[in-house]
């Protein structure tokens, strides 16, 4: 999408990772960077003021303006600082797809920070219409997408800060039965890919041990 830089609407971005900070930066159009994740702040001549739009984007050209939407700054997972994004999320999952035999229905992400045994992980509860054939192959592709992307979540891999991300089937109903409790169901409302609560995810996990 092309700014519109003279049309009574002033910009101001924030790093989508400084974003919960105390008093965070607030950039003009003059300082953003490309393929950084920004909060999109509008203040507009017709009394706009300051108004977040709860997208977040990133500049794709600087000459001229352009960006595209990356993702909700409500939908993130940085339970360790790794500042996951939804566009991270389903790029990894489209190349996994891509690259296996493997068709999903639905999924979400959710960070397990208490397990049972070893390190916290990123937990992908995924809904198949078609399993893949290797789980382990499908789950090491998503990662590795996961860490090309994100810098963050890669030195807490190398660093042994977090395990590599688990994959959690459910049944292919479980997110429609999810939406339904919610009061959500239908094409005009998507399923959140991403949390850095277990909010949906022990919700999704009780419709799977109840079906």
């Amino acid at each position: 999408m092309l700014l519109l830089l003279n049309s009574g609407i002033f910009y101001e971005f924030i790093p989508a990772d400084q974003f919960y900070e105390k008093d965070p930066p607030r950039l003009t159009i003059g300082e953003v960077a490309m393929g950084v994740n920004y909060v999109l702040i509008l203040s507009t001549n017709a009394g706009l003021w300051g108004y977040n739009i709860g997208d977040t984007v990133q500049f794709t050209s600087l000459k001229p303006y352009r960006i595209i939407v990356s993702g909700r700054i409500k939908h993130f997972i940085s339970a360790f600082g790794e500042h996951v994004i939804a566009k991270e999320v389903e790029y990894a999952m489209q190349e996994a797809i891509t690259k296996t035999d493997a068709r999903v229905l639905e999924f979400t992400v959710a960070p397990q920070i208490t397990p049972s045994s070893g390190l916290p992980y990123h937990e992908w509860l995924v809904a198949f219409e078609k399993a893949p054939s290797d789980v382990s192959l499908f789950s090491s592709i998503l990662d590795q997408s996961l860490q090309d992307q994100n810098s963050y979540y890669k030195d807490l891999i190398v660093g042994k800060v977090l395990q590599g991300l688990k994959i959690t089937s459910l049944p292919t109903n479980a997110f429609t039965q999810f939406m339904k409790t919610k009061g959500k169901l239908g094409g005009q409302n998507k399923v959140q890919r991403l949390a850095n609560d277990r909010d949906i995810a022990d919700a999704l996990l009780k419709i799977k041990d109840h079906v």
